[in-house]
């Protein structure tokens, strides 16, 4: 434990911003599972693209608050679009 109060108080921040990424990363990846379940259950275009746009939004907010790099964000994004762009083609 921290003898110096900034410390500590740096401690406590550090903590609440923590659970505030975990919370965010582990919104991504459920929002992400819902659409591979929407896709390999045939759910309406239309519905798997509303999911997309979740997706989107999210991961942008966390690239923008530092919680996943840059590239990351648009890999996963570019990857997902693919993905339901190759099955709602047929």
């Amino acid at each position: 434990m921290p003898n110096i109060r900034s410390s500590e108080k740096r401690m406590r921040q550090s903590e609440k911003q923590r659970r505030i990424n975990k919370a965010r990363r582990s919104d991504i990846k459920t929002t992400i599972k819902k659409l591979e379940h929407a896709i390999e259950e045939n759910v309406p275009e239309e519905q798997a693209r509303t999911l997309l746009a979740q997706i989107a939004a999210k991961l942008s907010r966390a690239k923008s608050k530092g919680v996943i790099h840059r590239n990351t964000a648009s890999r996963k994004l570019s990857r997902l679009t693919k993905w339901v762009n190759q099955a709602y083609q047929q």
